[in-house]
């Protein structure tokens, strides 16, 4: 089959999210062709350059999320629309859109209010012929129905203006679009905060819609691009999806949703940020939840990496039946030597702490926990492996740990930088003695050559964080049979599975007394890592993510109706080229879509019950 992976910020980019899972999979899957479609986030990614895609990848197209000069679009209008119906089309079909954004989000039972989403976990956030099946216990919610096909309404009449037009990136961030936006803040029924909103905050909401709406504008979606595949592969839910549902308004083509970090929650992580007021961020929420709820309500199938994202999915108006948890697959072979070596010559009383240095990381309770360690184990040390993530927040916020560490063990260190400045060798890895207790080191550095050596210095692997999608350093912990501290956030405790020691978060004393009790007890530490090992290996590799996306994909093609015969080089049929099921009606179309009849005109009594076909049949009809 051809496969169309739509990814946004990653693959086929050197740089960027989810690159190397993507990467796995499309070559784990040889047998089927990819067409690749990728949205850039900033010109210093495009600039890195992009990874040796193998042969059958047949296609690749991208696409900036960003702009040169983002305000010049702000002075432009959609290309070749000037005329007075299209501007009039665009004010009904932005109107619209900004009217639902505008009033927030009408919640079913369990719902998230203010989010967008429109039902109750595992509920329906639609009604009519082409509505998904409601979970048991659900009810109506014909007010949150009729919100969502509005909104839905006027996306799809965004998108077909720009098809005629040749693009709307121009429009949406006009005066006209932000004159509009104002209206819907002031209308009667708009939410509190919404009507607060300045023209600064307009303009920032405004701008940020038309990112996330950019997929709009581009020419993908005719028969020799996105028309052509069998079926569309989003690797997350923002506007990479938004490119599946186009192919799925204007070409019919299924889609898949993979997150195995929910984009609508790593919204309103980051939704926080300075530069967004209070009014900017309750219409960006809503505009999201809703878009989110669209996604999940079109796609055929959605896969959570995880619990955790899987529980915000319901959250968001997702459908419990449509939901498959594919945990990541991880490359567990560079790990294997450390894995099978076990504890035989791990450096005592050595704390590990791996990652990317950042505040959700909370090494600042790591380092209180440490210092109360340290009380009861006099020999422990503490070695943090890891650089700052990007940004000036989190360069200060490593040079505030450094401070931290030299201030709790100023005894033991000349100055607020000397930790870790002279290690010697325990095993095959360096630990720090004779200076601060806590070292602070780089992936690829002398001391720190790269991953496997790092964990094969820790006796305990610790996590600290306060916020955490899916733990990556975690299962590389446990490819490699180490023992785990955790804080109970994001999916540690499903990834964990009763193989490691979880405690609260923001809880130095509950941290510490974990790891002095592991530290106590290596045979523990033995025991809980070979545990830990067996379940990474059984439940995180690349190849169960490929096997479950091999099936994943084949059972979503069968349940899809024949869009195109399938020919030959020769130009003839290809024998089996479509399963059996895509013919038959009733139970094998894919749930939530629309009958056999009324999609296709079969008759009446292809839609009927078994039992009333069997009675027919035996009447000699």
């Amino acid at each position: 089959m051809r496969v169309a992976l739509l990814t946004e910020g990653g693959y086929p980019y050197v740089r960027g999210e989810g690159r190397l899972w993507c990467d796995r999979l499309v070559r784990g899957l040889g047998q089927h062709e990819f067409d690749v479609y990728a949205l850039s986030r900033d010109q210093r990614q495009e600039a890195f350059g992009r990874l040796d895609v193998p042969p059958h990848v047949t296609r690749v197209r991208t696409a900036p999320l960003w702009h040169a000069d983002d305000a010049a679009l702000s002075h432009a209008g959609p290309r070749g629309g000037r005329g007075r119906r299209a501007r009039r089309r665009f004010a009904e079909c932005f109107g619209e859109l900004a009217d639902v954004v505008c009033r927030g989000g009408a919640t079913g039972p369990g719902g998230v209010t203010g989010l967008g989403g429109a039902t109750g976990p595992g509920g329906s956030s639609r009604s009519g012929a082409a509505a998904l099946p409601r979970s048991p216990g659900t009810g109506p919610q014909d007010r949150s129905d009729d919100v969502a096909d509005r909104f839905a309404n006027a996306l799809y009449g965004l998108a077909e203006l720009a098809r005629d037009q040749g693009g709307l990136a121009g429009a949406l961030r006009s005066e006209t679009a932000v004159r509009i936006l104002e209206s819907a803040c002031r209308a009667p029924g708009a939410q509190r905060a919404a009507h607060g909103a300045r023209v600064a905050d307009l303009l920032v909401a405004a701008g940020r819609m038309e990112r996330a709406l950019r997929p709009l504008s581009l020419d993908w979606y005719d028969d020799d691009g996105l028309g052509a595949a069998d079926l569309c592969h989003a690797t997350s839910g923002g506007p990479a999806a938004v490119t599946g549902l186009l192919a799925g308004h204007f070409a019919g083509v299924p889609l898949l949703v993979t997150e195995y970090g929910v984009h609508l929650r790593a919204h309103h992580l980051a939704a926080g940020d300075r530069e967004l007021s209070a009014p900017a961020r309750a219409l960006l929420a809503s505009f999201h939840g809703r878009l989110a709820a669209e996604v999940y309500h079109r796609a055929a199938l959605i896969t959570p990496g995880n619990t955790h994202a899987r529980r915000w999915q319901e959250r968001c108006g997702a459908d419990r039946a449509k939901l498959r948890t594919v945990h990541p697959g991880m490359d567990s072979d560079r790990f294997a030597r450390i894995g099978e070596r076990g504890y035989g010559d791990v450096a005592p009383d050595t704390l590990l702490w791996v990652g990317r240095v950042e505040p959700a990381k909370d090494l600042i309770s790591l380092l209180h926990a440490f210092a109360e360690v340290r009380e009861k184990r006099p020999r422990a040390r503490l070695r943090i492996v890891g650089a700052p993530a990007e940004g000036r927040a989190a360069e200060e916020y490593l040079a505030q740990c450094r401070a931290l560490a030299a201030r709790l063990f100023a005894d033991e260190a000349p100055g607020a930088h000397a930790g870790g400045d002279n290690p010697v060798s325990v095993g095959d890895s360096p630990v720090s003695v004779g200076g601060n207790p806590v070292s602070f080191e780089e992936i690829g550095g002398p001391e720190v050559p790269g991953l496997a050596e790092a964990y094969a210095a820790g006796a305990v692997v610790v996590l600290s964080s306060v916020v955490e999608g899916f733990p990556v350093s975690l299962v590389e912990a446990m490819f490699c049979g180490r023992a785990t501290v955790s804080t109970d956030v994001g999916a540690v405790v499903e990834v964990i599975g009763g193989t490691g020691l979880v405690v609260p978060p923001s809880n130095p004393r509950a941290l510490a007394e974990a790891c002095v009790a592991l530290l106590r007890d290596p045979e523990r530490c033995a025991r809980l890592g070979a545990a830990a090992r067996a379940r990474a290996l059984e439940l995180f590799t690349v190849e169960q993510n490929i096997a479950a996306f091999r099936g994943i994909y084949l059972e979503i093609v069968s349940h899809c109706p024949v869009r195109r015969e399938a020919l030959d080089e020769a130009g003839e049929p290809v024998p089996f080229a479509h399963p059996a099921e895509a013919y038959v009606p009733g139970r094998w179309a894919a749930a939530g879509q629309a009958s056999a009849t009324e999609s296709t005109g079969a008759p009446s009594w292809a839609a009927q019950e078994p039992e009333e076909r069997e009675q027919l049949k035996g009447a000699g009809v």
